[in-house]
């Protein structure tokens, strides 16, 4: 009796268990739809990219402490390049220099540009310097950020400054997968097309950091890649004379400025906005003029 019993347990569990539908994340959307009453509202659907592709993480640099270019983190990827027998940066400039550029032509023009934007705390007041000393700068556009403070983009370019591509989170891009390298560029380029009508041309990788495959999908595609060759190093937090030291002892001919207009948590960047009048003053007596990367390189701003 026992016996008999504890097959009847045995052959209902089973049937129970092998009756359950198994349905992916698409077919419940189906399902749900199907199952809902006549002339009840249609549940919304679930984009098909959240479906297929994994969700970027929702972490901002805003929450985190600052790492920007020339950090430990730009230097460790130089050695994990070494280390992965992948190409430096320097051997990638030197085999696609039309893709990946560091400076313009050596001419007596000056490309400023501005990291991490737009971010409330810094970018209005370095937008109000650009217009009062008649300045057009590149600003390089994080994508998560640009969903928060819209109208700080649509300034950029009412005040006819360019803007480029920064990622979408600031990820180091030569940790990701293609596929996550992709939707970093894509994803911004989206929302900056909707705020400023184009998708831009030019991209700054974070820390100034892309391996070989990603060089090459990008120079497939129709960008430029623009790092630097003046590194103010701003983002330590340094004073107006440091800024303004490390700025004009290198600037030259086609010389790319690397500043900061946004930063991590508890970034100070008064050291660049209150050096910036003093160097475009001391640029501008040297005979060098101020040019956006787009008008440098003689390229499109969008791509």
């Amino acid at each position: 009796m026992k016996l008999a019993t504890f097959r009847r347990i045995v052959l209902l569990i089973s049937v129970i268990v092998l009756g359950l539908p198994v349905t992916s994340p698409a077919a419940e959307l189906v399902s749900a739809a199907s199952a809902a009453p006549a002339g009840a509202p249609a549940p919304m659907p679930v984009p098909v990219q959240e479906i297929l592709t994994p969700s970027l993480t929702q972490a901002s640099i805003e929450e985190e402490t600052a790492v920007p270019a020339g950090s430990a983190a730009s230097q460790s990827s130089v050695r994990r390049h070494k280390k992965n027998k992948g190409l430096s940066l320097s051997q990638l400039l030197r085999k696609y220099p039309e893709t990946l550029k560091t400076q313009g032509p050596r001419r007596k023009m000056i490309a400023l540009t501005f990291d991490d934007v737009p971010d409330p705390r810094f970018t209005p007041q370095l937008l109000d310097v650009l217009r009062k000393y008649k300045v057009k700068a590149t600003f390089f556009v994080v994508g998560s950020r640009a969903e928060k403070h819209p109208a700080l983009v649509a300034r950029m370019i009412r005040e006819g400054h360019a803007i480029g591509n920064h990622s979408y989170n600031h990820p180091q891009f030569s940790k990701l997968s293609m596929n996550a390298f992709r939707i970093q560029i894509i994803r911004t380029e989206n929302i900056l097309q909707l705020l400023a009508g184009y998708k831009p041309k030019l991209i700054r990788p974070p820390y100034g950091d892309i391996n070989e495959p990603q060089l090459k999908w990008a120079k497939a595609h129709g960008y430029k890649l623009v790092n630097w060759n003046v590194d103010s190093l701003d983002w330590r937090g340094l004073s107006k004379n440091q800024v303004k030291h490390n700025i004009l002892s290198r600037a030259g001919r086609g010389a790319i400025i690397l500043q900061h207009g946004g930063g991590g948590r508890g970034s100070n960047l008064q050291g660049t906005l209150q050096a910036l009048p003093e160097i475009i003053g001391s640029l501008r007596k040297r005979g060098y003029s101020f040019v956006t990367v787009p008008q440098m390189l003689q390229v499109s701003k969008s791509k």
